[in-house]
């Protein structure tokens, strides 16, 4: 077995099960591993401590998998690893619901791998070279256990340059997802675009965030920002809100939102979609006198990595206090942030600042986080990334 050394005093934290192992903790290497190669991890004193994957390119340069030493990792230990992510989730899909994320990276211990199911296909994403070699044994035990029409991979991520791997986008078992495939989530019917949606296709992480704002929006004047394909439109209607604008930079969002609103049957008239950059439209609301009863907005990441948190932090800011000026007294605002790196207490002040900026008082009311199928693994606290609050305006 190759093997990794870790300098002295760099090993607490894979000892705790955490998953990672950076390049500047590594003393030396034995065995000459490549990319991709499963590697043990000792200490100076040459405990073993686990099994890993060994990525030279990477600044993660060990993702460790398996902790104990008398356990191999070969094809049935991730086909385990597999069925174990896939078996957990199974309670979800029920009539109201065929869709779901199965397998969330380091959450599931399969680092680097993300595998969600729409409706009869799957689409995965894979983040690291680990994963890349095994993929195939991946999507094989996929599909002996739900027996999808297709398994579809969208690997075109920014994560897989630091990985030494290139874009791949292709259909790696059965059919290939037709242009849309029609999903359901909280008895809603969405049209869904694996191929050239964004992501693997839908955002499944607002699922149970969706179904608890919506409960505020009947009879009431809702903004729904960021909205891509309408989930929080879609609850909103669903539960009788008198009218529903929604905003979104991307014209197949639009497109895709437009055609989910007359599928579901719902009323057209007390629906607007708006194709454009949220703050300038937010802008333009401000400058017009709108006002509205709830607003939601959930914005794409804007905290890729801790050194970017000052940043993000003042266009979080900025976004909140837009949209805090565009709500009548009492008004609520449902906000979130899918940013690892920026914690809830720090989200909490950002709102509170933005607040104090737009001459608001405002309560938090509700805190939001992601649901059952991206859970947060007690040794890897970096799966918490989606949270959100609901804001009363007084």
């Amino acid at each position: 077995m190759k093997k990794i050394i870790l300098n002295k005093g760099k090993d607490k934290a894979a000892w705790q099960l955490h998953p990672w192992i950076f390049s500047g903790a590594i003393s030396s290497t034995v065995g000459n591993p490549i990319n991709g190669d499963v590697v043990s991890v000792y200490n100076q004193a040459d405990e073993f401590i686990a099994y890993g994957i060994f990525n030279g390119n990477s600044r993660v340069a060990v993702r460790l998998l398996e902790w104990d030493p008398q356990k191999e990792i070969n094809e049935d230990w991730w086909r385990l690893r597999v069925r174990k992510s896939v078996n957990n989730r199974l309670s979800l899909f029920h009539e109201q619901n065929n869709t779901a994320r199965l397998i969330f990276a380091e959450a599931d211990f399969l680092p680097g791998l993300i595998a969600d199911k729409y409706a009869d296909y799957i689409s995965i994403q894979v983040h690291s070279v680990g994963i890349e070699r095994v993929k195939d044994i991946i999507v094989d035990e996929l599909v002996q256990l739900l027996k999808p029409l297709g398994v579809y991979e969208r690997s075109d991520l920014k994560s897989r340059e630091y990985e030494g791997l290139s874009d791949d986008n292709a259909n790696r078992y059965g059919q290939t997802p037709p242009e849309f495939i029609d999903i359901m989530e909280n008895g809603i019917h969405y049209q869904v675009n694996i191929v050239e949606g964004q992501k693997s296709g839908f955002y499944c992480d607002q699922r149970e965030n969706r179904a608890i704002t919506a409960k505020y929006a009947k009879g009431k004047k809702v903004l729904d920002c960021f909205c891509y394909s309408g989930g929080f439109t879609l609850n909103a209607l669903r539960e009788g809100a008198s009218s529903v604008t929604s905003v979104d930079s991307s014209a197949l969002a639009i497109e895709t939102l437009v055609n989910n609103v007359k599928n579901n049957g719902f009323d057209l008239s007390t629906h607007k979609a708006v194709q454009s950059d949220v703050n300038k439209y937010l802008r333009e609301l401000g400058e017009q006198g709108e006002k509205f009863d709830l607003i939601v907005l959930d914005p794409p990441k804007y905290a890729p990595s801790r050194s970017s948190l000052e940043k993000a932090s003042r266009a979080y800011k900025d976004l909140n206090r837009r949209g805090l000026m565009l709500l009548n007294s009492g008004g609520l605002l449902a906000t979130y942030s899918c940013s690892g790196a920026m914690d809830i207490d720090t989200f909490k002040q950002v709102i509170a600042w933005a607040a104090l900026d737009a001459g608001k008082e405002i309560q938090f009311i509700y805190q939001y986080c992601q649901p059952e199928d991206h859970p947060v693994r007690a040794s890897f606290p970096e799966s918490e990334y989606l949270k959100g609050l609901l804001v009363r305006v007084l």
